[in-house]
């Protein structure tokens, strides 16, 4: 599906506040609020839209630790072996196939050392992986909720 200039416009204000009202949208882009939700009823039923969901700071639900994991893995493990085993793992964030030497990275967040440390044995002892190496954040420089909001350059 192609993204028209409002649909992007759109898409733009739902990252940044989803609870915002089809009202307020269209003023931002200058449609009446039933336009704005038909067009927001077509962006979801093309896949354009997958859901909404509220951002939640880890740590307010006792989660301080953050690490990033890079799995290293036997043979010929398939990336779909590699997601069933670390969906698994409430800690686990996020997870993607990478370039270079490993063949996954995980981010992990954890409620402490301890925790984290847990989580690597478990997910070390996965039959497939060889060995980790992993990263503990200190502090997150930039996180932008809104990098996934269309670009007028792209």
């Amino acid at each position: 599906m192609s993204l028209d200039d409002i649909d992007a416009r759109i898409i733009t204000a739902l990252i940044k506040d989803a609870r915002a009202s089809y009202a307020v949208i269209g003023n931002e882009v200058g449609l009446s609020a039933p336009a704005v939700k038909r067009r927001v009823d077509r962006l979801r039923a093309s896949g354009a839209i997958t859901g909404f969901s509220a951002r939640v700071d880890p740590a307010a639900l006792g989660w301080t630790t953050e690490a990033y994991v890079e799995l290293f893995c036997s043979g010929r493990t398939t990336p779909e072996v590699i997601a069933a085993a670390v969906r698994g793992y409430p800690e686990v964030a996020d997870a993607c196939t990478v370039t270079g030497e490993a063949d996954a990275l995980v981010h992990i967040r954890a409620a402490d050392v301890r925790h984290f440390e847990q989580v690597m044995e478990r997910i070390g002892a996965e039959p497939f992986v060889v060995r980790t190496r992993s990263v503990i954040v200190l502090s997150r420089l930039i996180e932008r909720a809104d990098s996934f909001a269309p670009s007028e350059h792209a």
